[in-house]
């Protein structure tokens, strides 16, 4: 019994008539010779390639193939000749109008018939989504350089002058000044251009790890990094009469790289006194949690916030504004949110029109 199922098994299988699938199938389906001609080709072929069956089958299969490609076209084939499969081999045709088609091979030779069974995918699509996006990344490295030259060459070239106010500070006597008022002012402008030159020397620092794959880490305490731009932008937070309250008793202390810890405070607090509502003093809440054992920053005020609706695919991208501020450059939050998620960490917010901001900054455990 078992063997005559068999047969009958066998029987079936080579009746099966496979001549539909041959000629129905999108892929390109061919048959062709060691001598590099086609003897048998599917309805698909022509039809991408724009040849009738009797050009295709009057030419050598190379004269095809775009110039380019010809060499390591021919090279392949003799390959086959030596009954070396071919797989996932992508080259380029020219069609009849002209046109470029970019093809995927899988070839398997048969040496006693001296044919080749192939199939062919068209990955002209594809080719030209990698085509675009190399160019989009091409462009975007050019644009990345050009941003790292600019950023040294301001840093660079405004350092000289701080040095310059500098050697100034230091040639003055403040013991011949009589005015206490006039001698407190010219210590707050001292004290105020040193941490501008510190500044730059961070902005020139963050520029230079921004070019490596690595940007290092220490562990940073975040009372020090909090009081160190307290003190770089001590009379702004003065002259708004800010309101800042400080909360870091579930940690305090984070591993991160301190130029961007630094600059996530200070693009925030800024943005906190500058946004604050009209005839009103800036109120700002910095606190630390954990959550599902992630380490999270938490920064909150109550000033004009913005609606969430219109700007949440906005809010942190480059030169994106939502008020009307003359000192608004729509770049600091760029700053925060490439600075969180380079480490491998992110950022949401939450808002509301003139109930305030409340973003939260997930660390990378």
């Amino acid at each position: 019994m078992i063997p005559k199922a068999n047969n009958q098994h066998r029987v079936s299988v080579e009746s099966f008539d496979s001549e539909p699938f041959f000629e129905v199938s999108q892929d390109l389906m061919c048959i062709a010779g060691f001598d590099g001609y086609f003897k048998r080709i599917n309805p698909a072929v022509s039809k991408l390639l724009g040849y009738s069956d009797e050009e295709l089958f009057s030419r050598p299969i190379n004269d095809f193939v775009c110039e380019e490609d010809q060499n390591i076209t021919e090279e392949l084939r003799n390959n086959l000749r030596k009954n070396i499969p071919l797989l996932n081999f992508e080259n380029r045709y020219l069609t009849k109008k002209g046109e470029i088609v970019w093809l995927s091979w899988t070839s398997i030779p048969v040496p006693e018939s001296k044919l080749v069974y192939a199939v062919a995918k068209n990955v002209t699509h594809k080719k030209k989504l990698e085509e675009e996006r190399n160019k989009l990344l091409i462009s975007l490295s050019k644009i990345n350089e050009e941003l790292q030259h600019l950023t040294h060459m301001a840093s660079h070239d405004l350092r000289a002058p701080v040095n310059n106010l500098l050697a100034i500070f230091s040639l003055l006597d403040t013991s011949t000044i009589q005015d206490k008022e006039t001698e407190n002012l010219i210590s707050i402008l001292q004290s105020t251009t040193e941490e501008l030159k510190v500044t730059l020397n961070y902005y020139l620092d963050a520029a230079s790890q921004k070019k490596s794959v690595h940007v290092p880490t220490e562990n940073l305490n975040l009372h020090h990094s909090l009081n160190g731009v307290f003190h770089s932008i001590n009379s702004l937070i003065l002259g708004s009469r800010a309101i800042i309250r400080i909360d870091f008793s579930e940690f305090d202390t984070i591993n991160f790289n301190k130029v961007y810890m630094d600059s996530i405070f200070l693009n925030l607090i800024t943005n906190s006194i500058k946004y604050a509502k009209p005839d009103s003093h800036p109120d700002i809440y910095i606190a630390t949690r954990k959550t599902n054992g992630a380490r999270q920053l938490i920064f909150s005020d109550k000033g004009l916030g913005f609606d969430m609706e219109k700007c949440k695919n906005k809010i942190f991208g480059l030169h994106q504004t939502f008020h009307n501020h003359t000192d608004s450059k729509g770049i600091g939050l760029y700053l925060v949110y490439n600075h969180i998620n380079s480490l491998g960490g992110h950022i949401d917010v939450e808002s509301k029109v003139n109930e305030g901001v409340r973003f939260v900054l997930t660390f990378k455990d």
